[in-house]
């Protein structure tokens, strides 16, 4: 038991140590400032959820590309299929991202906070597959839309989900 922990210990991953430690944190402060735009307005899932939400979704991207590395080493008779990690997370994701919408007398509260943790997943998948440009843009992209479309919709008397805001 405890050579094989060694043994794995000593034989690393397919990313360096720097490398995934990279990708964590670079989910971690994209999706941080999504969910701190979310945690500013006192929206149900903040700052931790967003963050909780894209390091996962980066974690099981690591995952994938190490099982694809194991798969090549398995040889032929043992297959592997990226994508399907990629539509776990995004069924997860959107599995709870659903959890957040209410109706409520007939208003429909939480859309905007559900898309913003279904986007933090994707910002955290970008990262884990290290495809910065996509992540760095996506974040830059909502934070504009939740910020200055928000305004927007201000002057026109209506919230982040469509409903009367004078009501």
């Amino acid at each position: 038991m405890m050579n094989t922990l060694l043994n794995d210990l000593a034989a690393g991953s397919a990313l360096p140590l720097p490398v995934v430690v990279m990708r964590l944190l670079g989910a971690l402060g994209l999706c941080g400032l999504i969910g701190f735009e979310r945690e500013l307005h006192a929206k149900a899932a903040g700052l931790r959820t967003h963050i909780l939400t894209g390091v996962a979704a980066c974690v099981y991207c690591i995952v994938m590309l190490e099982l694809v590395v194991m798969m090549e080493d398995a040889g032929d008779h043992v297959r592997a299929d990226p994508i399907r990690v990629v539509e776990a997370v995004t069924e997860g994701v959107a599995f709870l991202a659903a959890g957040l919408i209410v109706l409520t007398r007939g208003e429909v509260r939480g859309l905007t906070t559900g898309a913003g943790m279904w986007l933090s997943a994707a910002i955290g998948v970008a990262c884990g597959l290290g495809l910065w440009s996509l992540a760095v843009t996506s974040t830059i992209l909502a934070l504009v839309v939740m910020r200055i479309l928000k305004e927007g919709e201000k002057a026109f008397g209506r919230d982040d989900d469509g409903v009367d805001a004078q009501e």
